[in-house]
């Protein structure tokens, strides 16, 4: 796995979603406080942006728009219906302002 440069910790706002493209993949960001969660950005269900979503601080969970499905920011785990199927969860170091994600070679 190698870090790619995502973005910076200013572009993030507090529990708010931000769609990037990490070396080809997307992924949805998510700052709370001091940590910022990686998740794909392709929702299992409905195959379309978790970013658009909203993010629910309370369960730690990204909220799909289209069919309002829950996704855990720290496990993947679909918590609610209609998905069943967890999406990818990324590793994520700061290091200055760099927002650094690490992608396992096959999502590359």
């Amino acid at each position: 796995m190698n870090d790619v440069r995502a973005c910076t910790l200013s572009e993030l706002a507090e529990a708010v979603a931000h769609r990037v493209e990490v070396g080809g993949c997307p992924v949805a960001l998510v700052r709370m406080g001091d940590t910022v969660h990686a998740i794909g950005d392709t929702c299992s269900h409905a195959e379309v942006s978790l970013a658009d979503g909203i993010v629910d601080a309370d369960e730690c969970a990204l909220e799909c728009w289209k069919h309002g499905s829950l996704f855990s920011l720290e496990t993947g785990e679909a918590l609610t219906l209609p998905a069943s199927r967890p999406v990818p969860v990324y590793d994520v170091r700061i290091d200055g302002e760099d927002v650094l994600v690490a992608l396992p070679e096959m999502d590359r």
